[in-house]
């Protein structure tokens, strides 16, 4: 049990002998001095000790956790607790009020004051400010409606029992309608009282959201780097806590990884304005307006788990014309490598429109790992002199460097690292690294792979 639910359920227990014990002594009052006021409190009073008793069962089982007949746990529990003690406030209110106003057409009646009925009234009044104030704050902490709503009846107590003993202190001063007044206030109090409990109860059993939380999850939410809009958000209270759910829009060609850490960032932003709330997020992809053709390629690629690159677009005319290289397992034969390729580019046809141009370029897709080994190095040395001077013509590039040579059953692999300078532009960097790779295939044919890294001057 959480430390929250163990505090609900010890002030619910406590509340109920403390309740009994003041309903004992305003019922023998109220018979011994006549006061229809003292005897309303006392009915009050016992109707608030079963309130009491229910709110301890209520909070009992909206502590359970969820199973698979609640999937949203109990919470509700407390508020169908908080209806119940809304009737009997309603039914109590309109009894005592029609009683009293028989008594102000009659007259008012004669009542006894006594020590023993304004020691009660003193006590009740001593011991409802106590409960109110520590219920109150207790259901402020915990989030409870049960306890809020015993909370306000210790209120009406408070105030009731007041108004009870104004009553007989105006009666013993010989207004004799004094206590018939008390009662009919005390009778507004209750229902005033009930009023408010039964349209805070109903907002929760009906799913009303708490007022102006989502605007401002909205507001948050839409702040989050990566989030594109906020679709739609849909609370509603369960007892203490808020479930939810949030709807967002997010850039298709995101990774799964991406997104999930803005899912994750939506949470953190939720948890930060209203911790009770638990919300489950929905990511929708959407094409943003400023997608590139190429990257509309690679997402229709990616919904077939295809690999594309080196995707080359250019316009002529009246239509895009698109290439790219598409890999795939090298051990397919023509015919169903060609079935793969046509069916991507029909799929992109009808991603990006019919009047465009595909052709794709089918590569073997390498699925295994190449043993290799570090080469002699004679063959090092002269693949680094190649490189060197195929740098030299071209004073984009400077300074060849960590060459490594690896042989493999498939061929020699060579990687090279070169500085050049760090404002030149990136088509620029890749063609001279380019023609470095072009001057080495140039005395060594045979290379299966060359991989130049271009670094900025000045960089390790």
């Amino acid at each position: 049990m959480t430390e929250h639910a163990a505090l609900k359920e010890q002030v619910a227990l406590s509340s109920v002998a403390v309740s009994a014990l003041l309903t004992l002594g305003k019922v023998a009052a109220g018979l011994a001095s006549g006061s229809l006021a003292l005897l309303s409190e006392a009915a009050h009073n016992a109707i608030d000790t079963g309130a009491t008793l229910l709110t301890f069962f209520a909070v009992r089982e909206a502590n359970k956790p969820a199973d698979e007949s609640h999937h949203y746990g109990h919470g509700k529990f407390e508020s169908l607790s908080a209806l119940v003690e809304t009737g009997l406030l309603a039914g109590l209110a309109v009894y005592v009020l029609f009683t009293a106003l028989g008594r102000l057409r009659a007259g008012g009646e004669a009542i006894e004051s006594s020590w023993w009925a304004y020691g009660v009234l003193v006590v009740s009044i001593a011991v409802d400010s106590g409960r109110f104030l520590t219920l109150r704050a207790v259901a402020k902490k915990t989030g409870s409606q049960a306890l809020a709503a015993d909370a306000v009846h210790f209120a009406s107590d408070l105030i009731g029992s007041t108004l009870v003993l104004i009553g007989l202190i105006a009666y013993a001063h010989g207004f004799k309608q004094g206590d018939a007044l008390a009662a009919v206030g005390v009778a507004l109090f209750i229902a005033y009282a009930g009023f408010r409990l039964g349209g805070e109860t109903l907002g929760t059993l009906t799913d009303r959201a708490p007022e102006g939380l989502a605007d401002r999850l909205r507001a948050a939410i839409a702040r989050i780097p990566g989030v594109v809009a906020v679709e739609n958000i849909k609370l509603r209270p369960t007892g203490p806590k808020i479930f939810g759910e949030i709807f967002i829009a997010v850039a298709r060609a995101l990774p799964m990884e991406r997104v999930a850490e803005i899912e994750a960032a939506v949470r953190a932003g939720i948890a930060e304005i209203s911790p009770e709330t638990e919300a489950s997020i929905s990511a929708a992809p959407r094409a943003l307006n400023d997608e590139s053709l190429a990257e509309r390629i690679a997402m229709v690629a990616a919904r077939k788990k295809l690999s594309v690159h080196h995707v080359f677009v250019h316009h002529l005319g009246d239509r895009d014309c698109i290439a790219f290289d598409l890999e795939v397992d090298g051990s397919l034969s023509t015919g169903e490598a060609h079935a793969i390729a046509t069916e991507l580019e029909n799929d992109i046809s009808d991603e990006i429109g019919p009047y465009i141009e595909v052709e794709s370029h089918i590569e073997p897709l390498q699925r295994h790992k190449l043993i290799g080994h570090e080469s002699d190095p004679a063959t090092l040395e002269g693949i680094k002199a190649a490189l060197v001077e195929a740098a030299s013509r071209d004073t984009v590039v400077t300074d060849i460097h960590a060459v490594r040579a690896r042989v493999t059953a498939e061929g020699l692999v060579v990687n090279f690292h070169a500085h050049v300078w760090p404002g030149l532009s990136v088509a620029a960097t890749h063609e001279a690294m380019d023609a470095i790779e072009r001057g080495l295939r140039e005395k060594m044919p045979h290379l299966l792979r060359v991989v130049g890294h271009a670094e900025p001057l000045g960089e390790a």
